[in-house]
């Protein structure tokens, strides 16, 4: 079992999909970090040998932020909007939408499980 970037990537895999495992690598980092190393797309995981694991360990180490400092640098970003109190940033505090969504109906992701309100009675026909 090959460990990059502290995540264990699965074995059977091909090389491109495993490294999406990783925090902050989608499938187009991830052929973009396998044509650096030149590792071909077919191989799968247990099929490279300790030297591109170490390459492909080292490119990602070097040139790619994942994993805990993407999510802390993220974090950090969201928290600076909310001491700004700029639009975004009430929106986060709030937890509602952010980018514009409507929230007269759905947004229920974000809101959450639907809370009765006492004494509203449904609009009849």
């Amino acid at each position: 079992m090959a460990r990059i970037a502290g995540v264990n990537i699965p074995t059977g895999k091909r090389v491109v999909v495993a490294l999406t495992y990783i925090h902050g690598i989608g499938p187009a980092k991830a052929q973009e970090i396998c044509e650096r190393v030149s590792v071909p797309e077919s191989r799968r995981v247990n099929e490279m040998t300790d030297d591109e694991v170490v390459r492909v360990r080292e490119t990602i180490d070097r040139d790619y932020i994942v994993e805990g400092d993407l999510r802390r640098e993220v974090a950090m970003n969201i928290k600076r909007l909310m001491d700004l109190g700029c639009y975004r940033g009430l929106r986060h505090r709030k937890n509602l939408p952010v980018r514009g969504q409507r929230t007269h109906t759905n947004a229920r992701t974000r809101k959450g499980p639907a809370k009765p309100i006492a004494g509203k009675k449904k609009a009849t026909r």
